[in-house]
């Protein structure tokens, strides 16, 4: 029972944060004049809209059967179709790798904001004398899961939102590079296993998550 309740305590936060995740994904794409997402029914907070059964539901499960603190997930990538950005800014039309940089990048914002409402709810519970041992780990979950989900996709690898942030910078040399591994999921994906399997993406993100986790807890006094 004490592991179906972990479990609970994680898939409810993974799928909920992963939901708001490509929800402005297609939000941000809309906005930008792409109505793809939106035309397929992914523009839905409804969760069984972007569920990715081996991303959201397995993939958590497991970490929590493990015994891992690290949870990550994916949910099913939103549609985006810049030839049919059109939206002005600063005068000007939007270029398709602004158009796609703003789209990716709205995905991990949305994180970091539901991240830090969570620490906000956490705060007015404590405030008001509520000591629900289940909400309050459910609400200390949500907020992990999101600042992970929000700084895992900002790295600038392929398939990852941080890849497509990062274009509006890159010279073009290093941008065809992104492109050539955008192009190759495979070898990409090896990149990212080594990364995890030597330590060295833990070494990095790690940091930055405990960091961010000691900031909102400051800010908010939790």
């Amino acid at each position: 029972m004490d592991t179906i309740r972990e479990v609970v305590l994680v898939l409810v936060p993974m799928i909920l944060s992963l939901t708001v995740h490509e929800f402005f994904h297609a939000q941000s794409a809309l906005w930008l004049g792409d109505d793809t997402a939106a035309s397929q029914g992914r523009l839905t907070l409804n969760p069984v809209s972007h569920i990715d059964p081996i991303g959201t539901l397995l993939l958590p499960i497991m970490a929590v059967v493990s015994g891992s603190s690290f949870f990550f997930g994916w949910a099913r990538p939103v549609p985006v179709n810049p030839l049919q950005f059109n939206r002005q800014l600063g005068g000007k039309r939007v270029t398709m790798k602004t158009g796609m940089a703003l789209t990716a990048a709205a995905g991990p914002l949305s994180n970091l904001v539901l991240g830090f409402l969570s620490a906000v709810f956490i705060k007015i519970l404590a405030v008001s004398g509520f000591s629900s041992p289940a909400i309050l780990q459910l609400l200390h979950n949500l907020l992990v899961i999101n600042y992970i989900l929000a700084i895992f996709n900002l790295l600038p690898l392929p398939p990852l939102d941080g890849s497509r942030v990062i274009g509006m910078v890159l010279p073009k040399e290093a941008d065809r590079f992104v492109e050539k591994l955008e192009h190759n999921p495979f070898l990409s994906m090896m990149i990212l296993i080594a990364l995890l399997g030597t330590g060295v993406l833990g070494a990095i993100v790690g940091p930055v998550i405990g960091g961010m986790l000691q900031a909102t807890s400051w800010v908010l006094g939790i």
